[in-house]
């Protein structure tokens, strides 16, 4: 079996990274003690992903999204001295035009690279052919649109559209989506909420900023009525999405950053709270950055052939999407629906700490899927997560081939905070066995049995 897993951020590796940045030891709960996996640094100018090898200096103490993180270098004059936060290295050209800038021109690219991957490598095409893909974070916007394009091409491929050499139909199995900001607007909504409704009882805003936000995001023309605006102009404009119809671009950016500054912001602000982990302080740092200093290792690039260091937030890349209000635009829930109803399996899991993506927007999306057994799912209870007799890792709520976790004393990056639980619900799904136990095989009327909410 075949997995693909995108992004590559603290990936549940074989082995994990020591302190010193410079060795690993053994992972007992990694994901390829059972499948092939292959990690995919894209778009283009993330990871070790690049399109002209440029000299950049690079300021970590500056936003790491900013215009001020990665600068192009001109060593004609001599290298600079680096320190503990100024360093420089070889990247990619750090021009937006030479990256994609939404999810769907990301999936066309992702589809191509697939098509290349398997023609080269035949060898490592599946004995079942089925590949799966697990996505985290963003990937809440690129698994679905991912899947989607893979299963319409193999339309295409089916009826003659497309044929020739090198055309690989690709079997999808699961989709799993770990912490995964999928839409917009219940993004929005669990962002005004989860700082007083999360379950470890803390208070990420004072009375007043929560009625204010909770007044900007449901007032007319607020947040809510600016993101349906922005999709209605979608549909209208930009259909397919090419992110090349300027003012559609403009209103969905807009919309993107009221919704950072009036729900976001104030949460923020106090950086009483992590990004990631509600229970963590701002300044949260874990999980640890010591993978980053591995990757740039001069003996780990060599092993991997690779030119550039590691990229692990690309200015480039987030300018381009950013741009167009990609994360406004819809359309991500009907994907879902699509890829279950053809009998894809979906696979979310949540740590119930994260504020990025939490698990209350998360929860919303997988109720707001439009498929066929979305009154079955809503009715189906939350059951424990069984790790073992004694212990259970979480709650799930199952019917058929979608399931939603919430992993309890997790943050963002779930297989770094509760490794065990990351490995059951990925291993469970993808062999079709039940999240909750392990111990059923999943029928298309599988359905769990417990409370009502999470």
């Amino acid at each position: 079996r075949f997995s693909t897993i995108c992004p590559t951020s603290r990936s549940p590796l074989n082995s994990s990274v020591n302190s010193d940045s410079n060795s690993t030891h053994l992972n007992p709960w990694s994901w390829n003690n059972e499948v092939n996996i292959l990690y995919i640094d894209q778009p283009n100018q993330v990871g070790y992903s690049y399109d002209v090898l440029t000299n950049i200096t690079v300021n970590l103490l500056a936003d790491n999204e900013g215009p001020d993180a990665i600068k192009l270098g001109d060593f004609s004059e001599g290298v600079p001295d680096q320190n503990a936060t100024f360093l420089v290295g070889t990247s990619s050209s750090q021009n937006i035009s030479a990256t994609a800038n939404s999810t769907q021109h990301a999936a066309v690219a992702f589809w191509h690279f697939a098509q290349t991957w398997f023609e080269e490598f035949p060898q490592y095409k599946p004995h079942d052919e089925k590949i799966s893909l697990f996505t985290e974070s963003y990937g809440g916007r690129y698994g679905p649109t991912f899947v989607k394009k893979f299963m319409t091409q193999n339309e295409l491929i089916a009826n003659g559209s497309i044929s020739g050499p090198g055309t690989h139909y690709l079997h999808l199995d699961t989709l799993g989506l770990i912490n995964g900001c999928i839409d917009a607007e219940d993004a929005a909504s669990a962002y005004v909420e989860f700082p007083i409704a999360n379950t470890y009882g803390i208070q990420g805003f004072t009375e007043e900023q929560y009625f204010k936000a909770k007044y900007e995001y449901i007032r007319k023309d607020g947040l809510r009525d600016q993101i349906r605006e922005c999709r209605r102009l979608q549909l209208e404009t930009d259909p397919n999405d090419y992110g090349d119809v300027e003012n559609t671009n403009t209103y969905c950016y807009t919309a993107a950053e009221n919704l950072g500054n009036l729900t976001i912001g104030a949460y923020e602000e106090s950086q009483k709270f992590g990004w990631f982990d509600i229970t963590h302080q701002g300044t949260d740092p874990f999980p640890s950055t010591y993978l980053m200093g591995y990757l740039n290792q001069q003996w780990v690039q060599q092993a991997l052939g690779v030119p550039v260091n590691f990229t692990a937030v690309s200015p480039a890349v987030y300018e381009a999407f950013t741009h167009t209000g990609d994360i406004s635009k819809g359309g991500l829930l009907e994907d879902l629906a699509y890829i279950l109803d053809n009998g894809v399996k979906v696979a979310m899991m949540y740590g119930d700490r994260d504020y990025a993506c939490n698990w209350l927007g998360g929860e919303q999306s997988s109720l707001h899927i439009p498929w066929s057994n979305a009154s079955s799912f809503a009715s189906a209870g939350y059951t424990p997560l069984v790790l073992s007799p004694f212990s259970s890792g979480g709650l799930v709520r199952q019917f058929g081939n979608l399931s939603f976790t919430r992993v309890y004393q997790a943050g963002h990056l779930v297989p770094s905070y509760q490794p065990q639980a990351a490995y059951e619900i990925f291993m469970r799904s993808l062999f079709n066995r039940d999240v909750a136990t392990g111990e059923i095989a999943v029928s298309a009327d599988y359905g769990t049995e417990g409370r009502e909410d999470g």
